[in-house]
């Protein structure tokens, strides 16, 4: 019988790194320079991706101008950049990956942002913290689908009933449920509705290795 899930994995943009801000400058600078304001509804709308939809977004927002190709590709490079220089971590987050893989815990990253955006990011807070990291462009479907975790499962060696996600938008809250995965979220700008296999919390620093030892209890047997 198991006492603890079998691997956790951890999406990127606004859970393991604090890059909201960072995508929210980089979409009011492509913006602006179509006569277009980028405001918080419109983050909120495009929070989670994927990067062809908000592509999308800015296209329909910005008058036509561009194609949504234009957009998304200008998007990718232009957030590549700013997150070569700086990608902070959010609170909590070092601490409890460490914690989870001295305690021999399988663990990766997972994130619906594509490659260049992931290595930037790597590049930053260390390329062995994790020992897979999976971009959009690692997956036929990435999130709102489930691909993504399905392949973190795979690549572990584990059933995806038996792992943990945490995730911050509703986009990737829709990939880890629709994948069989158990989630806890940490939402940024939206309210994710706890269930029978989803917590919700307000930061990683509330998490140990052990209160998730207790939770794999809670979620498996409940009272």
């Amino acid at each position: 019988m198991k006492a603890f899930f079998d691997a956790i994995f951890f999406d990127m943009d606004g859970l393991l790194v604090d890059s909201e801000p960072q995508w929210l400058e980089s979409e009011q600078e492509i913006t602006a320079e179509y006569g277009y304001q980028w405001r918080l509804e419109d983050q909120v709308a495009c929070l989670g991706g994927p990067l062809s939809r908000v592509g999308e977004y800015m296209h329909n927002k910005c008058g036509n101008a561009q194609t949504p190709s234009f957009f998304t590709e200008k998007l990718i490079s232009v957030q590549a950049a700013k997150m070569l220089g700086q990608t902070p971590l959010m609170p909590g987050a070092f601490e409890l990956v460490k914690s989870l893989q001295a305690n021999g815990v399988k663990t990766g990253l997972v994130s619906a942002s594509p490659r260049i955006i992931v290595d930037a990011v790597l590049s930053n807070i260390g390329s062995d913290l994790f020992p897979f990291s999976i971009s959009s462009d690692d997956v036929t479907q990435t999130k709102p689908h489930p691909d993504a975790y399905l392949k973190a499962a795979a690549i572990t060696g584990s059933e995806i009933g038996d792992c943990l996600v945490f995730e911050d938008s509703l986009t990737g809250v829709a990939a880890a449920t629709s994948s069989g995965a158990w989630l806890i979220a940490v939402p940024h700008l939206v309210t994710v509705e706890e269930s029978a296999r989803v917590r919700s919390i307000k930061s990683l620093e509330k998490i140990s290795f052990d209160l998730l030892g207790k939770l794999w209890l809670d979620f498996t047997y409940p009272i």
